[in-house]
């Protein structure tokens, strides 16, 4: 009776030793799996952040940009630079039409605040402090054939404060400030900066600067 006791002694030994490893064992995986939460968290957090905060990918839809911009291009739009410096003409941004708070619009700032613009005879022209007898716009990145005309009831606009005139490259069919008016500066969601798709369009997108 004695031997069966000591072995069942040592039994029970063994099994408490055999007990203790899976409990360490679920302890590790235990902490494994709250190191992966805090991990997925903190990746969402950056990815988030990232996205609404610093760089955010856009698919463009139409045509109304070509043809520097295709239908189905994919593009980076950058968030930062407006933060520290205003909107400059030239500069293609994504925004939010007035009104449309849920649709992402592309286009290209033609005006800044406080300027008039006049169009007609298939140009643009700026009438500011600097030039106030007004300039044109020399818009060479738009194709000679490509018409720039008003809206059927007015061809003259004029910007407020923080207010901004915007067209589509392909002036015929877009979109733009011709026909909804100004763009208020808080309703810009960023800058387009870079191309990321198709392959042969790779890289950052250049910026139109004009001489005034």
């Amino acid at each position: 009776m004695d031997d069966h006791l000591k072995d069942t002694d040592k039994n029970w030994n063994n099994n408490l030793s055999q007990i203790e490893e899976p409990e360490n064992e679920k302890f590790s995986f235990l902490e494994f799996i709250w190191d992966l939460i805090k991990t997925a968290v903190i990746v969402v957090v950056i990815a988030f952040g990232v996205k609404y905060f610093v760089v955010q990918p856009f698919i463009v839809d139409g045509n109304s940009m070509q043809p520097n911009f295709e239908n189905n291009e994919y593009l980076l739009v950058e968030k930062v630079s407006f933060r520290f410096r205003q909107p400059q003409r030239g500069d293609v941004i994504v925004f939010h039409p007035p009104g449309q708070s849920t649709v992402n619009y592309i286009k290209r700032i033609v005006g800044l605040p406080g300027e008039k613009l006049l169009i007609e005879d298939n140009s643009v022209k700026i009438f500011n402090n600097s030039h106030p007898d007004g300039f044109t716009l020399d818009e060479s990145y738009i194709p000679a054939d490509f018409q720039t005309e008003s809206s059927r009831n007015n061809n003259e606009y004029e910007l407020g404060n923080n207010e901004y005139f915007v067209l589509g490259d392909n002036r015929e069919h877009s979109s733009d400030s011709r026909e909804w008016g100004n763009l208020p500066q808080s309703n810009i969601l960023g800058r387009a900066w870079a191309n990321i798709y198709p392959l042969n369009n790779i890289g950052i997108i250049k910026h139109q600067s004009f001489n005034e």
